[in-house]
């Protein structure tokens, strides 16, 4: 009984902020403005389709740029002495202490034509580049701000990584690119797929970097939700639809990575075997 008086503000939690609004995107979806049952919402959004197509390859590019750089400074991380781990662990995390809106602002003061990219660049001589409003620039605005979501579980994987396994394996006759590659990167795996479901998911749905460094003329997922709820053309109904889409995309997604999870998980009994 106590258990379940326990679970009782979580279920309530759930109820108010996750079933209910679920509820009601899938009832805004599927009517229209008569109230009346209609699909005519979602033939609307399948005209959106390049939308959903770039948002999911910006993504993309943004996860693996993240995995490319996560990957081994979280490995150089693991490396170092413990207070040195927990020195560099801080400098990680203090740019998430401030506002994701302030930082997306100081991106723009950066890369802007007369930002102080460009003002160095005239400095030593060089042409101005064109780099804000660009799809460039709204990838690195996700690199930056995901960064930390795939350098973290990585991390947080490798430093709990028996050295006995490693040094068994060394013991055998394995080399440090045997040990890397059999050992320590199998090992890593739902670090890694941890890591690439939350930069992936965010980098699919969000709007602001996408707004503000590609000045609105790049328009992705989540500025397509944002203009039928706030936009001139007010339609909570197409807005519904559309985020329906995206929870289904997300939910592909993160099916995908929970196979793979389950994957790696008996590669990782294997290996310790």
């Amino acid at each position: 009984m106590k258990i379940k008086l326990s679970l009782v503000p979580y279920i309530i939690w759930m109820l108010i902020f996750v079933i209910i609004p679920v509820i009601l995107i899938i009832y805004f979806s599927f009517t229209d403005i008569n109230k009346s049952l209609s699909f005519d919402n979602i033939l609307e959004a399948g005209k959106y389709s390049q939308v959903f197509l770039r948002s999911i390859i910006i993504g993309a590019i943004s996860t693996v740029l993240c995995l490319i750089i996560g990957y081994p400074a979280a490995y150089l991380i693991s490396k170092v002495k413990l207070k040195y781990q927990n020195f560099l662990i801080m400098l990680l995390m203090i740019p998430m202490w401030t506002s994701f809106l302030l930082r997306t602002y100081a991106w723009m003061t950066l890369l802007e034509y007369n930002g102080l990219i460009n003002k160095l660049l005239v400095f030593l001589g060089l042409p101005r580049l064109n780099m804000i409003n660009t799809p460039g620039a709204i990838i690195l605005g996700m690199v930056y701000n995901f960064l930390p979501y795939m350098i973290l579980p990585i991390y947080n994987i490798l430093v709990k990584i028996d050295k006995k396994i490693i040094e068994a394996a060394q013991d055998l006759g394995a080399n440090k690119f045997k040990v890397f590659t059999k050992i320590i990167f199998p090992l890593s795996l739902p670090g890694i797929i941890s890591g690439i479901t939350m930069v992936f998911v965010p980098s699919v749905s969000t709007f602001v970097i996408s707004k503000m460094l590609g000045g609105g003329s790049i328009l992705v997922i989540g500025d397509l939700i944002e203009m039928q709820f706030l936009g001139n053309n007010y339609n909570p109904y197409l807005g519904s639809c559309i985020s329906l889409i995206l929870m289904i995309i997300i939910m592909i997604c993160m099916k995908i990575m929970n196979s793979l999870d389950t994957q790696s998980n008996y590669t990782e009994k294997r290996t310790k075997k």
